[in-house]
């Protein structure tokens, strides 16, 4: 059984990161890279989310984010409890469509 909404947390990443030069495109991608692998998925263009089962799990990837940040440019990483992002209103055009649900998880006894 997955714990309480307010338990539960979503990670949402924003950035800007400078792409002007070769090596700045390369240090933008391997960021997005390790955002994928990392379980994030896009949001919008340079917003990443991530489900989160708690806490705890919640804050060991953003630890990894912060070990991972480029040098140059702006990352910010916001934690939302699962309450709180269901809250979360998108709008396609006029057209209002619902918010990404929680991510199953699978619980070993």
């Amino acid at each position: 059984m997955i714990g309480s909404p307010y338990q539960i947390m979503w990670l949402v990443v924003m950035f800007d990161l400078p792409t002007k030069t070769k090596p700045e495109r390369r240090r933008y991608q391997r960021f997005h890279q390790f955002l994928l692998k990392d379980g994030f998925t896009m949001m919008q263009y340079s917003v990443y989310m991530r489900f989160c089962a708690s806490p705890e799990n919640a804050d060991a990837h953003r630890r990894r984010i912060q070990a991972n940040i480029p040098p140059e440019g702006e990352v910010r990483i916001l934690q939302l409890t699962s309450k709180q992002f269901e809250r979360m209103e998108i709008f396609l055009g006029k057209t209002r469509v619902e918010p990404e649900k929680e991510v199953p998880q699978l619980l070993l006894f």
